[in-house]
């Protein structure tokens, strides 16, 4: 057994061990636990590292390691209860709300409990992230002369360069001083909205939309206000109307695969939207956090709006993360004249700049030959995803509405049977062990009607939606 016992294995043998020595004893050393389980000195070296990052054994290089002394039982909790004072006594006229509803993002992303299948997530399951692509450029990452160096304040000139052709496209619309590299894509909105909107200003945001964005505008002090979606995307005659009536200067949208209904914005409601946007001295901010996840099906992606802008209007969004991994958080800001200035001082006091090292691993990521290979993987699983769970729902939950079969990203839009509440409907599902995300946050006033979201990414496989729908059938039922 001990000649395969993994690091893990060893940790937790020496830990079931501890209690034959006393507090400040000296356990055995290296090459007596060496020959003892069999393993090779660095196993043993890793296993003393764990324990002592748990506070269980302490380090001395040359004497050896030793039992640490029990850490004291802490401070005696003391009586919180002034803080409800505090945190919800407003000054006069304050603006930015100093408690913010972020449910909409805490159940997308809080671990599913066991036995429960996620349909509610928003990332690839591990099985189609590409894990060996990662860690091979990691560690080319960190052999490169100064990947542990300072970084440029906005962002690696190479990374920054890849970027610009990525969201410039074919037409070579951008170059990389009109690029910073952010920390995702959560971190480009949050510094984009701060950078354009006042607090108590106005922002118009698609109907539905994604939580996130809606949080972050609370957040800021600012006030969501939707415009309806279709099909076809964003309304123009709807916008036009909600900038006339709000004086709004920014828009927020996502024209390709918008989240959550999947919805492309149309060819011929592309020039419309800048052309109001513009009529109105407004920025529209380009949320393009689903380009690298087109369906197989997907067919020629339309441009980006920011390579079709060329008076600034634009601030465009990018993320690598929804196509690697949670983990990998690098993203870019793209935009053209004063307001990248305003932009990369808003990053720079939020949080300085990206740690190179992971600019450093995402630039050898997508410069490698595995890049292509596993966008062509992961376009090819979400649309057998995509239409498994389709398929699932028609045969097992037919009165279910799926108003439009994305050709992109990783959900459904549902609209279930009954005329239930979508809080019932997750409620429902919850018991019947699926976890899907309930409609009512993605919308920043009243929901025409009860939706939900069903993601197809974060499961182990197609089986387990056809297991999950079939869950949903039996659990419905019951109700």
């Amino acid at each position: 057994m001990y000649e395969r016992s993994s690091v893990a294995e060893l940790a937790e043998s020496l830990r079931s061990e501890l209690d034959r020595y006393p507090a400040g004893g000296k356990l055995p050393s290296s090459r007596a636990l060496v020959e003892r389980y069999r393993v090779s000195p660095v196993t043993v070296s890793r296993a003393l590292a764990q324990l002592a990052a748990e506070g269980l054994v302490t380090t001395r290089p040359g004497a050896g390691a030793y039992r640490a002394h029990p850490r004291a039982s802490g401070l005696t909790r003391g009586d919180t209860s002034w803080q409800e004072v505090s945190l919800s006594a407003e000054g006069a006229g304050e603006v930015v709300p100093r408690s913010v509803d972020a449910s909409g993002l805490l159940s997308s992303l809080a671990a599913t409990p066991p036995g429960v299948i996620e349909l509610n997530g928003g990332y690839l399951h591990p099985s189609l992230q590409p894990e060996r692509a990662m860690a091979a450029a990691l560690a080319r990452a960190g052999r490169r002369p100064g990947a542990w160096g300072r970084p440029p304040l906005e962002g690696l000139p190479e990374l920054r360069d890849w970027f610009a052709r990525e969201i410039g496209g074919a037409v070579g619309a951008l170059g990389a001083a009109d690029v910073m590299i952010t920390a995702g894509g959560q971190s480009a909105l949050t510094t984009a909205l701060r950078a354009l909107a006042p607090p108590g200003a106005p922002v118009l945001v698609e109907s539905p939309t994604y939580p996130g964005l809606l949080a972050i505008a609370r957040a800021s002090g600012c006030r969501p206000v939707p415009v309806p979606v279709d099909a076809d995307g964003v309304r123009p005659e709807l916008l036009a109307a909600a900038f006339e009536a709000t004086g709004a200067r920014v828009f927020v949208c996502q024209p390709l695969f918008q989240n959550p209904t999947g919805a492309v914005l149309g060819a011929d409601r592309r020039p419309e939207v800048l052309r109001i946007a513009r009529a109105a001295g407004a920025f529209v901010i380009e949320d393009d956090y689903a380009r690298n996840l087109a369906h197989e099906d997907a067919g020629p992606l339309p441009a980006t709006l920011a390579a079709e802008d060329a008076d600034g209007i634009v601030v465009h969004v990018r993320s690598l993360t929804k196509a690697t991994s949670p983990s990998l958080r690098v993203g870019a800001l793209a935009a053209r004249g004063p307001v990248l200035d305003r932009l990369r001082a808003i990053q720079v006091v939020d949080s300085f700049f990206v740690p190179r090292p992971l600019q450093e691993a995402a630039l050898e990521l997508v410069g490698a030959p595995a890049w292509p290979r596993h966008l062509r993987a992961v376009a090819a699983e979400l649309r057998h995803r995509r239409d498994v769970l389709a398929g699932a729902l028609r045969r097992e939950l037919p009165g279910a509405e799926v108003p439009y079969l994305p050709r992109g990203s990783y959900q459904l839009w549902v609209r279930p049977a009954g005329g239930g509440s979508d809080a019932d409907f997750a409620a429902a599902a919850l018991r019947a062990g699926v976890a899907v995300a309930p409609g009512r946050p993605y919308f920043c006033a009243e929901p025409p009607a009860a939706y939900v979201r069903m993601s197809f990414a974060g499961v182990s496989g197609p089986g387990e939606l056809v297991e999950a729908v079939q869950r949903l059938r039996a659990g419905l039922h019951r109700t």
